[in-house]
């Protein structure tokens, strides 16, 4: 009888993600209301919170949809036998091409904040880590001898960069790039860098 009721428990709490998953992708995070999830997903109102504490848990848990997504995209095995810097420029505009394909889904990422009695638990906070780690891996045959930290934040650095690109391009701020322009840029951006690490060995 218990295994019945959390195989339904699971069903509905897919169900839930998936319907968050969709109004996201369509309509932004801010317009995310619990009331047309829980339509969407067939369920009354409360069953929402006999799955999730709190609307803010249900979108940590599509934002590891997300994650998830973009480290698929991000880690093409045709990608694994070249060059560095070539696995760098792939990198970028794997994160760029998911970024407007999926532009609410990627945006909710960065736009979500839990409240303070609901903090971002841990697990979450170690998926975004593949991200440094798959550009700290081509970093480490650009410059060997650069030690572990500091390459992590070198990681950490090159993302920002190309992340603050594609970040104020997408929302339209008045520095930024013109879609049209966009890939080519990241791509000079991100080669830039790399040439500057080669220089530096």
């Amino acid at each position: 009888m218990a295994g019945r009721r959390e195989e339904k428990r699971e069903d509905l709490k897919a169900r839930l993600i998936e319907a968050a998953r969709e109004r996201i992708a369509k309509d932004g995070l801010t317009n995310l209301r619990a009331r047309d999830i829980t339509q969407d997903a067939g369920c009354a109102l409360g069953g929402l919170y006999t799955v999730f504490s709190d609307l803010a848990e249900l979108v940590i848990h599509v934002n590891s949809a997300t994650l998830k997504a973009l480290e698929a995209r991000l880690t093409l095995p045709e990608t694994r036998g070249k060059p560095p810097t070539d696995r760098l420029r792939n990198l970028a505009q794997g994160y760029l091409s998911f970024a407007v394909e999926h532009r609410n889904l990627w945006k909710a990422l960065f736009d979500h904040f839990p409240p303070e009695t609901s903090p971002t638990p841990q697990w979450h906070l170690d998926e975004h880590l593949f991200l440094m780690d798959v550009i700290a891996e081509p970093l480490a045959e650009l410059q060997p001898d650069m030690p572990a930290q500091d390459r992590a934040i070198r990681a950490r650095t090159l993302f920002g960069a190309v992340h603050g690109v594609v970040s104020i391009s997408l929302e339209g701020r008045f520095v930024g790039l013109p879609l049209e322009r966009l890939a080519r840029e990241v791509d000079e951006l991100v080669q830039t860098i790399a040439a500057g690490a080669e220089r530096r060995r």
